[in-house]
């Protein structure tokens, strides 16, 4: 059962913000001390460590990042852990592989924290050439038409850069444990009422290959996973086996 988002914060000039960014993270020891530096000052660095066989977990200790291991693999299953291990009043996620910059999330923040949003996700703009693969983007692009016919959002991106109040994410009971996760939160978060808003980010290049829409293969899985969770009806419960 969803509930309504919690009362916005006070204005800036109270309470220092408290601020968790999860970061999943399978294979990615050559990408992290360039991610784990643009960590804002005063945020924690939730790297969950996915099965990673190239010693991601060490290099993140080493960098002072919190790490928790999730040995169900799947984007969504490291997604939830990382949201569960968070104690900060806001949460925020981000790909680990350097494709995109967490201090871009900021801006976030501080719109859910004014109470003007309740939700907000970056709509990636590819700056290099390889950033964003045609058919990662032509699949995204498909799940957008589909979620706008599924909840009324008109949103064009269902990017990885997002923020929201860790409790109120947590109420929404997202069930998906692989691909499918980032789009059940914005329709579990649609269908509860929730604001949500889009704002451009820069998308790089990512640092090594890609584990989910790398490859026709991959996007294939993921559009599947998400088009698993578009099918479900408002209210409905279950975890993705």
């Amino acid at each position: 059962m969803t509930t309504s988002p919690s009362s916005p914060e006070p204005p800036p000039g109270g309470p220092a913000l408290s601020v968790d960014v999860v970061l999943p993270c399978l294979d990615e020891a050559a990408a992290l001390p360039w991610v784990l530096r643009r960590i804002p000052p005063g945020w924690r660095a939730i790297v969950v460590d996915n099965g990673s066989t190239d010693g991601s977990g060490g290099v993140a200790r080493e960098l002072g990042a919190t790490v928790v291991r999730e040995t169900r693999r799947g984007f969504g299953a490291a997604c939830h852990a990382g949201l569960t291990a968070a104690t900060a009043e806001f949460v925020c996620f981000c790909d680990c592989d350097a494709s995109l910059d967490p201090a871009d999330a900021v801006p976030f923040v501080d719109e859910i924290r004014a109470g003007a949003a309740d939700l907000v996700l970056g709509r990636r703009r590819p700056r290099g050439r390889g950033a964003w693969p045609p058919h990662a983007r032509a699949g995204n692009t498909a799940l957008a038409l589909l979620l706008r016919r599924r909840t009324g959002l008109r949103l064009r991106d269902l990017g990885p850069l997002r923020a929201a109040r860790r409790a109120d994410l947590l109420a929404l009971g997202i069930a998906d444990r692989r691909s499918g996760y980032p789009l059940e939160m914005v329709v579990r978060a649609a269908d509860a009422g929730w604001r949500i808003t889009e704002h451009d980010v820069p998308y790089a290049p990512r640092t090594g290959a890609s584990k989910v829409t790398g490859t026709w293969r991959g996007t294939w899985h993921a559009v599947r996973d998400m088009s698993r969770v578009l099918q479900e009806q408002p209210g409905r419960e279950g975890v993705t086996p």
